[in-house]
């Protein structure tokens, strides 16, 4: 059992790859329902200022939204997060948008070699001209492995920022709509899936052992966990903006994330996607909340 982690809070509330529809109260509606009292941190949150106010639903030439207010703020959190000592801290960082991933990995990859845990209901791979919105929520998992944009994929000359075989995509659930819009298939990369109907035909314990073997062939030693909230089941979770039948239960959600901390020497996580504002009884910010401590704690 590893010891309890000392627990820094990071807020990175853009919305730049995605819209301001609400994602940008992740981090207050979830702080506001006692989650840094939950996990009994006693640092002060560290918030990254936005660069909200520059969004803009116009295409740039190479197609995506943003691109050039994302790759700030990408930056910004990369500095901010390059100053946290993560041997002694676990790192929480609450979204915004999932995009927030580049200026994370980037600052890992900075440190190092790192392998990323991707929980997602989506596989979030798409080439900018195939994305039908041209968000970067859309392709973080491409972009954060090299592909897109090079002033998005290449910040600080540190591309890739993880190395397709040190990544496991785990959940995803929208294949079918992938295929109809003619993404790049990450099935075709050396990136691991596990995907909803395998999750769902296995047990857990199969499961870990699936994650703990595929570990073991990685080329690196501390890791990092992604947690879109849209990995949870649509019926319990509907306060996403992107909606997709099925999907995994929290108490499915907990042990995953319960396995993948205690198993591997993981050093911090990002939370995103969740809407407060189709959220108007808090009822599903309270359940994420609560996910996030027990996992935590």
């Amino acid at each position: 059992m590893r010891k309890k982690p000392d627990i820094q809070i990071v807020t990175a509330s853009s919305i730049l790859g995605l819209r301001p529809t609400g994602v940008e109260r992740l981090a207050e509606v979830l702080l506001s329902n006692g989650l840094q009292q939950k996990l009994n941190s006693a640092n002060a949150v560290i918030d990254v200022p936005t660069l909200n106010h520059l969004y803009s639903s116009l295409r740039e030439p190479h197609g995506v939204l943003n691109a050039a207010p994302l790759t700030a703020f990408s930056k910004s959190l990369k500095e901010t997060l390059s100053k946290i000592d993560i041997a002694k801290k676990f790192v929480l960082v609450l979204g915004g948008d999932c995009s927030i991933l580049i200026g994370i990995m980037a600052a890992l990859r900075s440190k190092g070699t790192f392998g990323l845990f991707f929980m997602d209901a989506h596989a979030d791979f798409y080439e900018p001209e195939k994305s039908i919105t041209g968000e970067a929520a859309d392709m973080e998992l491409a972009i954060v492995t090299g592909r897109g944009p090079d002033l998005l994929v290449n910040i600080d000359n540190l591309k890739p920022y993880v190395h397709d075989e040190n990544v496991i995509h785990i959940g995803q659930r929208d294949m079918e709509e992938t295929r109809r819009y003619g993404s790049q298939e990450i099935r075709s990369t050396g990136i691991k899936c596990i995907d909803l109907q395998r999750l769902q035909q296995q047990s857990l314990l199969q499961t870990k052992t699936e994650i703990d073997d595929h570990v073991r062939k990685m080329n690196a030693g501390r890791f990092w966990i992604h947690f879109d909230t849209d990995v949870i089941g649509d019926m319990e979770n509907p306060a996403v903006d992107y909606r997709i039948p099925g999907g995994l239960s929290f108490k499915d959600c907990q042990g995953i994330l319960n396995n993948l901390i205690q198993a591997h020497p993981t050093i911090g996580m990002s939370v995103t996607i969740f809407n407060p504002d189709l959220d108007s009884d808090e009822k599903v910010a309270k359940k994420i909340a609560d996910l996030i401590s027990n996992v935590l704690s």
